[in-house]
């Protein structure tokens, strides 16, 4: 089963290297058949740069230049509009995730034949590294609320870091989220839908460079309408986007 791993990148000089090179690297050493996609979205910096002089050593990797419209959500459809693997991984530019939790997820969906696995840093093995107080506060309650309201039997929905099938994917189809909803949007869809997952823990280290492109204050109306948006299908729409059998 070929795994991509669709990584957005906006002004990600300096972590890019390391993130790939760290990728492509545990990958090759578990012999996993796999492309990593990058979607450098529209970078004012030398992103693109970068990623042209590493294609020379990880001939794995492609990447896509988002040239608009912009953003997180947007780059990750972008991404995933243009993978070509059997499963399909999301992933941070900014070494926050890691490539053994992958391997972890890729086994996990082999092993088990699941739809969709879910990390969760929250659970016993899971580990956060610098998580910023304001932001894990923001992040326990938000996860709560998503799970009371939903049903879903994970406590860290909002963790961008997850693998799907391609038919997961495109079952999930169309994607509304142009911010980082989207992280939301995709597991509880894929929930909602009848899509099964696992979840299994994984961890999470503060970026070493750069600044953290999520902005909580703008956020928090677009999660809520996502959830609302989710809530309205399961309970609403009389199972007409179910995964068929």
């Amino acid at each position: 089963m070929k795994l991509s791993v669709v990584i957005p990148a906006y002004n990600e000089e300096e972590s890019i290297p390391e993130t790939l090179r760290t990728l492509y690297a545990t990958l090759k050493k578990y012999n996993i058949d796999h492309e990593i996609c990058v979607t450098n979205d529209n970078s004012k910096d030398r992103t693109e740069e970068v990623l042209k002089s590493l294609q020379s050593e990880i001939p794995t990797l492609v990447y896509f230049t988002n040239k608009g419209p912009n953003g997180f959500g947007y780059a990750v459809r972008y991404g995933l509009e243009r993978f070509s693997g059997d499963c399909v991984a999301v992933m941070m530019a900014d070494m926050s995730d890691d490539p053994e939790d992958l391997v972890k997820y890729y086994n996990t969906m082999v092993e088990q034949n699941v739809d969709a696995v879910f990390g969760s840093r929250f659970i016993k093995g899971g580990k956060v590294y610098d998580y910023p107080r304001l932001k894990l506060f923001i992040n326990r309650i938000a996860n709560f609320i998503v799970k009371l309201a939903t049903g879903i039997k994970t406590n860290d929905t909002t963790n961008a870091f997850k693998l799907y099938k391609r038919e997961t994917i495109e079952g999930i189809k169309p994607f509304m989220s142009p911010h980082f909803n989207l992280t939301v949007e995709l597991p509880l869809k894929a929930y909602v839908r009848g899509y099964s997952y696992a979840v299994v823990p994984n961890s999470w280290t503060n970026r070493k460079y750069g600044e953290s492109k999520l902005k909580i204050k703008e956020m928090g109306s677009r999660y809520f309408f996502i959830l609302l948006y989710c809530m309205i299908e399961k309970f609403f729409s009389r199972g007409d986007y179910m995964k068929k059998k």
